[in-house]
């Protein structure tokens, strides 16, 4: 499987699903803007971070297989990810930036991640460490991990603050692929 085939549904399913529970914490009566402060831990970033940081690590997997330097846009999600605790902006806010993402995703051809499939790629962290990996341990072994950390961290302040999510919004681009006939009626 290529790298674009494995990523691009990958993160886009996924941002569908997450835009759907943020949609269903508005629906669900409660202040939905301000579960954008709610945290799992007090040492862990809040849910509005956790959002920015899902969208940050799709958007920095494309710009690095691409081989392309981050555009400002990128930087400045970052920033307003590691200050999300401050500025936790809106529900419509965080849409707009799954949006955002979704787009840059869908607006990629076929095989736009693969050309670097194979070739290194230096990530450094911001305490200073540097991850030496190739593009395809890099798409598995850190992009992919650390979008669904975020996924699952904003997934999880949802549930804890009372927005009914379950496994059937987590997975259902799955309900296709169910054989008829076999999905229980209660």
């Amino acid at each position: 499987m290529s790298l674009t085939h494995l990523l691009v549904p990958t993160y886009v399913q996924m941002f569908n699903c997450l835009s759907a529970w943020l949609a269903k914490a508005q629906g669900s009566g409660a202040d939905a803007d301000a579960l954008l402060t709610a945290r799992l831990a007090p040492d862990m970033y809040p849910l509005s971070t956790q959002i920015r940081f899902a969208c940050v690590q799709a958007q920095e997997a494309v710009y690095r297989l691409k081989g392309e330097d981050f555009p400002a846009s990128l930087g400045a999600l970052i920033d307003e990810g590691r200050n999300g605790a401050e500025h936790p902006g809106s529900i419509e806010d965080a849409q707009a930036r799954i949006a955002q993402t979704v787009a840059l995703l869908e607006a990629l051809g076929p095989d736009a991640l693969d050309a670097a499939s194979g070739t290194m790629i230096a990530h450094t962290l911001p305490n200073g460490i540097i991850l030496d990996l190739t593009a395809d341990q890099y798409a598995r072994d850190w992009s992919l991990s650390q979008f669904y950390f975020h996924l699952m961290t904003a997934y999880a302040i949802l549930r804890a603050n009372g927005v009914e999510l379950g496994k059937a919004d987590y997975i259902p681009h799955i309900f296709p692929y169910v054989r008829p006939g076999t999905m229980p009626t209660a």
